[in-house]
């Protein structure tokens, strides 16, 4: 079997590579592996899903392969990611399952499993995972019988009580904001306008009839120019666009101009300072970060911590270091006093939290970081690490460092799921970062064809 865990969980085709076969073997070594260490009760779970089809298919091989192994099961039905991981804490459950593919279109759908408390696996857990699904396969194991077997309820309220605590985690509240959100056909389409009207905005929502087929469809935090056009139509304040499970959050200005993970995470860093609530005065993000956030970070006496790409390891390093706030370009953006993972809805309550308190525009706020010229180049190859530690590889990407300079860098990173070598090349203007990074990119094909 090869690695079945990418960056977020497992994903692919539903059906296809993602099969009720496969969805069943995973929700047995989860349940396995994640309540393990206490046998004095019947492991308890959390499963969700976004809207997708085959959501509806996935999630019955889930909990079929979760009760099977003894566990009993809470259904809370479509919900966002992050809301899952919080009724996960809230029940005292031993492990949650989220069925959704996040921002992937429809035909695709994924698993993210969660701990105890909501949190998100460590590498070392998966792996255990993996090996318990070929164990399992190898040799039968010990099925439970006759009380044994784990009971399953629907949670009715799951919803109300995330909607509950997200808006109760708001600092200021948000009337006098127009805000037009995109919710993607997705987990979102019931949670985030309700959030938004509840904690005092007046909200104009898009793409929010979900019907198992346009989750994602030329919408949401992928697809902005809708958003984009809405927002200065309805002379919103703003626009805030989900991803298919709710996870990520981008913004875009009342002129329509996007405002990132990477603005949001600077945004709240300052005003969580102000607060005295960021720890340490110190913000935690992914390598794939903006240069101008760290120059900005800099500048403003914020310390920047950086991680491996994904919102998981931004979340370990916030929980070893005690820390209040990380997130990623991507979107997600992690508060720990409030969630255990990146939360879409949270992080626009709180973006036009700090909006109402100071008076001051999205586009205003945002003006804190100047972004520089990006340009990621995916290259094919052979093989992966090859194409990105070769030694004409490492040797080009250090002499485009030194000619670069402070205003510039070189990130070289392979895909974690995908045989790709990603180059990404940062400068002061486009055209020189995108010839540095397909200079680059020639020497890793030549290191590794494909």
């Amino acid at each position: 079997m090869g690695r079945l865990f990418g960056t977020d969980g497992v994903r692919g085709k539903a059906n296809a590579d993602l099969t009720p076969e496969l969805a069943l073997a995973i929700a047995v070594a989860a349940a396995h592996t994640l309540a393990e260490s206490d046998r004095s009760h019947a492991p308890l779970a959390v499963v969700g899903r976004d809207p997708r089809a085959s959501g509806e298919m996935l999630e019955a091989a889930v909990v079929a392969g979760l009760a099977s192994a003894g566990a009993n099961v809470l259904r809370v039905g479509v919900l966002p990611t992050p809301g899952v991981a919080f009724l996960v804490g809230e029940t005292k459950a031993d492990l949650g399952v989220m069925l959704s593919a996040s921002h992937n279109p429809m035909p695709d759908n994924g698993i993210k499993l969660f701990a105890a408390g909501g949190h998100k696996l460590p590498d070392e857990v998966e792996m255990r995972i993996e090996a318990a699904i070929e164990a399992n396969a190898a040799t039968a194991w010990d099925r439970p019988t006759g009380a044994g077997i784990g009971r399953v309820h629907d949670l009715l309220d799951g919803a109300d009580h995330y909607v509950q605590h997200l808006v109760g985690s708001v600092p200021h509240r948000l009337d006098g904001l127009k805000v037009v959100v995109d919710c993607a056909n997705g987990a979102a389409a019931d949670i985030a306008p309700v959030a938004y009207k509840e904690a005092g905005a007046e909200v104009i929502a898009i793409h929010a009839e979900p019907d198992g087929l346009n989750i994602n469809d030329g919408c949401g935090s992928t697809h902005l120019d809708v958003i984009r056009a809405a927002v200065v139509e309805h002379g919103a304040h703003l626009g805030l666009a989900h991803d298919g499970d709710a996870d990520r959050c981008h913004a875009v200005t009342a002129d329509g101009e996007e405002v990132d993970g990477d603005q949001i995470m600077a945004i709240l860093a300052l005003a969580m300072r102000e607060a005295g609530t960021l720890t340490d005065d110190t913000l935690v993000a992914t390598v794939m970060s903006n240069l101008g956030l760290r120059l900005a970070m800099s500048r403003e006496g914020i310390r920047l911590v950086e991680t491996r790409v994904g919102d998981r390891y931004v979340l370990e390093e916030l929980r070893a270091s005690g820390l209040a706030l990380g997130g990623e370009q991507s979107g997600h953006i992690i508060v720990p006093a409030y969630a255990t993972t990146g939360d879409g809805v949270l992080t626009g309550l709180h973006l036009m939290s700090r909006m109402a308190a100071t008076g001051r525009s999205l586009a205003d706020l945002a003006s804190v970081v100047t972004k520089l010229p990006q340009v990621l180049v995916n290259v094919p190859v052979g093989d992966r690490t090859v194409g990105a530690t070769a030694p004409a590889v490492v040797a080009a990407a250090e002499r485009a460092e030194a000619e670069l300079g402070e205003t510039g860098r070189v990130l070289l990173r392979p895909s974690g799921t995908e045989p790709l070598v990603r180059v990404m090349v940062e400068a002061a203007s486009e055209e020189t970062a995108r010839e540095v990074a397909e200079r680059i990119a020639a020497e890793v094909r030549l290191a590794s064809p494909a």
